[in-house]
């Protein structure tokens, strides 16, 4: 866990709060803290994993907490956490950083939550949706990319991944493609 830092976008670094319980069953904040970004794509894409776990996750003594801390230790994690879910905010930067889309696709249920500016939901049947702050995309194991729209402004939106059951369509088994990142590490959850 890092401390305050500044961010290539501007926007504002969030703060995570984690709960807990006390010895009496009382709830209480166990944590408060600022997380590490990873920036892609010479400083225009930036993730911040808010948190990750299995699923279903174990709240017990920490248990789900040491986990998150665990993995994200590690710097492994790709976009899907295996038998697992993960919540991460995504930094699109505008044209003018130079962002470009990545065509990819996960094995898992995504829900993206457009949180600051304006993103573009680009599919490979060539499709393009406008979502707005306040939008929510529900992603299914299709091939899509984001594109923020803005010459200027940065676009942040809030990611929760669930790792899901393999996908066919048509008699093809349909897995991870990454495009060509080479700097996001594959997830695994593909594998069978």
């Amino acid at each position: 866990m890092a401390g305050a830092q500044a961010l290539p976008s501007s926007l504002t670094d969030p703060t995570i709060h984690v709960t807990a319980h006390n010895a009496e069953g009382k709830a209480i904040v166990h944590s408060s803290h600022k997380n590490d970004w990873s920036w892609y794509r010479n400083n225009s894409v930036g993730f911040n994993v808010v948190y990750t776990n299995t699923f279903p996750a174990d709240l017990n003594n920490l248990a789900d907490v040491k986990a998150h801390e665990a993995i994200t230790a590690k710097g492994t994690l790709g976009l899907v956490n295996p038998n697992g879910t993960v919540c991460r905010i995504v930094d699109f930067g505008p044209t003018s950083t130079g962002s470009t889309p990545l065509m990819h696709r996960t094995q898992s249920l995504d829900f993206g939550i457009v949180l600051e500016g304006e993103i573009d939901m680009e599919l490979d049947d060539g499709s393009v949706t406008r979502l707005q702050k306040g939008d929510i995309a529900i992603q299914r194991g299709t091939m899509h990319a984001w594109r923020n729209p803005s010459e200027q402004k940065w676009t942040r939106m809030l990611f929760v991944l669930q790792d899901c059951q393999p996908m066919e369509v048509g008699g093809e088994r349909l897995k991870e493609d990454l495009g060509s990142s080479e700097d996001i590490p594959r997830s695994g959850n593909d594998q069978n």
